[in-house]
């Protein structure tokens, strides 16, 4: 659920409405939401915020926005999944997130079928690309990639409330 205003696929009031319902529904439910945010941030933030979100958590998708969206996003008990596109030359405001966030606050995603990390940029990303990622962000880090993938998993079984 959220709000993408890259593609427009849909008018931004309705998009609004419609992420706001879902929200109001995650509540209901006791479940965690999983926010996907494309070009949105200030407005997702927003109705995070005024919806009180933070009653059940969850994770911002594929996370895009710089480290003054994360820490807010952090602050509001949400996860930040790092995507594919972490391993990227140019993503230094990601780096910067990866590198300022702690790590019982990320997560590793793949974004399958798009965004596949370097060397598989531009083609089919595949969940096993995920070792990847989790390398990346242990190099950001430094640390190694075994407390990385131990503390993601932690955090995801956490999050979803898994055994």
């Amino acid at each position: 659920m959220g709000l993408d205003f890259f593609r427009n696929l849909s008018p931004k009031e309705d998009q609004t409405r419609c992420f706001r319902a879902q929200l109001d529904l995650s509540k209901s439910l006791n479940l965690p939401v999983i926010i996907h945010d494309r070009e949105a941030h200030k407005e997702t933030l927003s109705i995070l915020n005024e919806e009180k979100a933070w009653e059940t958590g969850g994770v911002i998708h594929c996370f895009s926005g710089d480290i003054k969206m994360a820490t807010a996003c952090v602050d509001m008990g949400f996860y930040i999944s790092i995507p594919g596109t972490v391993t990227f030359n140019n993503a230094k405001t990601l780096h910067g997130v990866v590198k300022k966030v702690p790590l019982k606050n990320l997560l590793i995603e793949t974004d399958a079928p798009f965004l596949a990390p370097v060397p598989f940029r531009g083609k089919r990303n595949e969940p096993a690309h995920v070792k990847l990622v989790a390398e990346k962000i242990a190099q950001i880090k430094n640390i190694s990639p075994e407390e990385v993938a131990y503390a993601t998993t932690k955090n995801a079984k956490t999050l979803f409330s898994l055994p």
